[in-house]
């Protein structure tokens, strides 16, 4: 079997899957469209986020047998096509889940704590101890909407703190020793910190607006390091402004383009970018703490997402 290798990633899986037997190309600068008129040489795709995996494209995949996604989610991927023509889909939460559960925390602590305002004020000679008073997060409820990989990792993370960990997911069944699932009114009811572990799809992208937020009874802080569309940015910064919403850890943002290596959805020609507004709030905003999607970007997870690939490869095909 062929495989076609359209991101970089930890070497250790183009060296494992050669000592499986398959053989590796590697192609990380060709267009699309020069990528399009040689795939169907090729029984399987290995990707990060390159480029979306459309009809188009698929329609040109003759011989494609799997597309491995070196990551969690698959929404740059037209799943349902590919699985009509019988594409295996592969992605790899496993391999990064611990890396999102640590920096959802830290995320929060750090909120909570107001180090990245108490940081920047030392290094400009600011003393201010009595502005920098943070709260503590034991006693408080944290609720988790999305239930699998990502959202249990964090929950794991929470057992060392004396809190309440409740857990909403579509599917049933699915809470744990470290996350009780209640229904989304409970969460809204309860929760403290609302933190967001889901997939990009039609029911998450912009559930979180001014409607959503307004439905929690306690006002509280907001931690996404799941999908920028799933929240409103207009609305988050309403919210932010009216103190609903306490504080906010972003590690993903609504304006982020599909292969999630730029921040805004189109090229930018000139060195003037033009931000739109609600950003502009967010980037000035001393309750709000931003990251570039890195979440589970560590260089333990670069090695389990690879391996995660190669044994999910070795196991169907091997």
């Amino acid at each position: 079997m062929k495989i076609l290798h359209l991101d970089t990633n930890h070497s250790l899986l183009i060296n494992q899957l050669n000592d499986l037997g398959f053989t590796n190309h590697e192609d990380y600068t060709s267009s699309k469209e020069v990528v399009e008129a040689k795939i169907h040489e090729y029984d399987g795709i290995v990707i990060r986020s390159r480029f979306t995996i459309d009809k188009q494209f698929l329609d040109k995949a003759t011989s494609l047998k799997f597309i491995g996604r070196v990551g969690a989610g698959l929404e740059n991927i037209d799943c349902d096509y590919a699985q009509s023509k019988g594409v295996h889909l592969i992605s790899a939460p496993e391999g990064n889940r611990n890396a999102v559960g640590e920096h959802a925390l830290g995320m929060l602590l750090s909120l909570f704590n107001k180090l990245h305002k108490a940081d920047k004020e030392v290094r400009q000679g600011k003393w201010l101890r009595e502005d920098n008073r943070g709260i503590e997060l034991d006693g408080k409820t944290v609720g988790l909407i999305g239930y699998g990989n990502m959202g249990k990792a964090f929950a794991k993370k929470l057992r060392g703190f004396d809190v309440e960990v409740l857990c909403y997911d579509i599917k049933p069944n699915v809470g744990d020793e470290n996350a009780k699932q209640v229904t989304l009114q409970e969460l809204q009811n309860k929760a403290d910190v609302l933190s967001l572990h889901t997939p990009q799809t039609a029911l998450t992208t912009n559930m979180v607006d001014e409607v959503f937020i307004n439905q929690f009874k306690k006002s509280f802080w907001l931690i996404n390091t799941a999908r920028g569309k799933s929240v409103l940015t207009s609305d988050l910064v309403d919210t932010l402004k009216s103190g609903k919403i306490l504080g906010a850890g972003l590690d993903v943002l609504e304006y982020e383009k599909a292969s999630f290596e730029n921040l805004f959805k189109n090229d930018v020609t000139s060195s003037a970018v033009e931000m739109p507004e609600a950003f502009q709030y967010l980037i000035q905003a001393e309750n709000v703490l931003l990251t570039p999607h890195v979440a589970g970007w560590t260089i333990e997870s670069k090695e389990k997402l690879a391996q995660t690939i190669v044994d999910k490869i070795k196991q169907r095909f091997c």
